[in-house]
């Protein structure tokens, strides 16, 4: 009996050991299934951005600043906590590291925000996720990661996307192609913050490296913000639940899902994973918005998904990092 017990406390220390949060037992057990379904949350949770943009009637410059400081708001006892539990983990060289990442976060925003107004929420989905296509690009710029022949078929594939999109829009004057353009810009800013934080990956916690640039990026929003602020209608529930879902769907829960994935899962797989957003918000640009995407979308669509498969499966296995 005494060894029947024993058996069943061994079998349940082990079963206790790999239910452990961050234990090796816990990566190699059989929880894919549920990573990936993360994964896909998180996806979706990030597609929702632009659903909450074009339903705000918030100044965007504004709503872009009170999404960052709602967001630190909910995210700062996470890094206090985390400072706590990691003494002298997070240094004034730690904060200087930050300084440009959350600059490029802030006109990333700023200029998504900007061009989700401008555009359909399918076409501003689809282009602000070709970071796939660019991040290569600055890897190399940055930490000199060699750029590979694929990557290029990639990039060539979907700027002919990118152009399929967008000629209809120049030739019958709808007005969105300057949207297209500025969703554009937002993408290559996004795979410049992405790159910078590659390069940051040494922080005991991406919480540690995440947080402090959302909370100086919220200052620099705010300071672009300063002369419309008075345009916010402050006594608008509606206007302040758009704002708190901006924060909370795409950003906090959106973005945390992602980083996790970017821990557990290959990067590139996560990369590919998350073009899929214009899936999701074509389909809810098409039942909130009665946004029909146009025949040429789809087309695009196959083009930028074909360069984004040719990179991603033409790029070598990145080396394991420590967490």
């Amino acid at each position: 009996m005494q060894c029947g017990f024993g058996g069943i406390s061994s079998r349940f220390s082990r079963l206790q050991a790999t239910f452990a949060f961050g234990t090796p037992a816990l990566a190699a057990w059989a929880a894919m299934p549920l990573r990936y379904l993360l994964l896909f949350l998180g996806v979706f949770a990030c597609s929702t951005s632009a659903i909450f943009i074009r339903a705000s009637t918030t100044d965007p410059f504004v709503l872009t600043a009170l999404r960052l400081v709602l967001a630190s708001a909910i995210l700062a006892p996470v890094f206090f906590a985390l400072r706590r539990r990691h003494p002298g983990s997070f240094t004034r060289q730690h904060l200087r590291r930050t300084h440009l990442p959350a600059l490029v976060l802030a006109f990333h925003l700023i200029s998504w925000t900007l061009g989700a107004r401008a555009t359909a929420v399918a076409q501003s989905t689809l282009i602000v996720n070709l970071v796939p296509i660019a991040v290569p690009f600055f890897l190399y710029w940055i930490v000199r990661e060699r750029i590979t022949r694929p990557e290029v078929v990639g990039t060539v594939l979907a700027i002919v996307g990118l152009v399929t999109l967008s000629v209809k829009d120049v030739l019958h004057g709808g007005g969105s192609a300057a949207g297209d353009a500025i969703c554009f810009v937002s993408m290559l800013l996004f795979a410049l913050y992405l790159s910078l934080g590659r390069r940051n990956r040494d922080f005991a916690s991406i919480w540690l490296y995440v947080i402090p640039v959302y909370a100086q990026a919220s200052v620099v929003c705010l300071l672009v913000a300063l002369p419309r602020l008075h345009t916010f209608a402050a006594t608008s529930a509606r206007e302040w639940s758009l704002m708190l879902g901006l924060a909370v769907v795409p950003t906090v829960c959106g973005h945390s899902l992602l980083n996790a994935a970017m821990r557990r899962i290959r990067g590139q797989i996560v990369s590919l994973c998350n073009v899929s957003q214009f899936v999701f918000a074509s389909i809810m640009g098409f039942f909130l918005f009665g946004e029909v995407p146009r025949a040429v979308f789809y087309v695009a669509a196959a083009i930028v998904v074909t360069g984004v498969v040719t990179v991603v499966l033409g790029t070598p296995p990145e080396p394991e990092v420590a967490a």
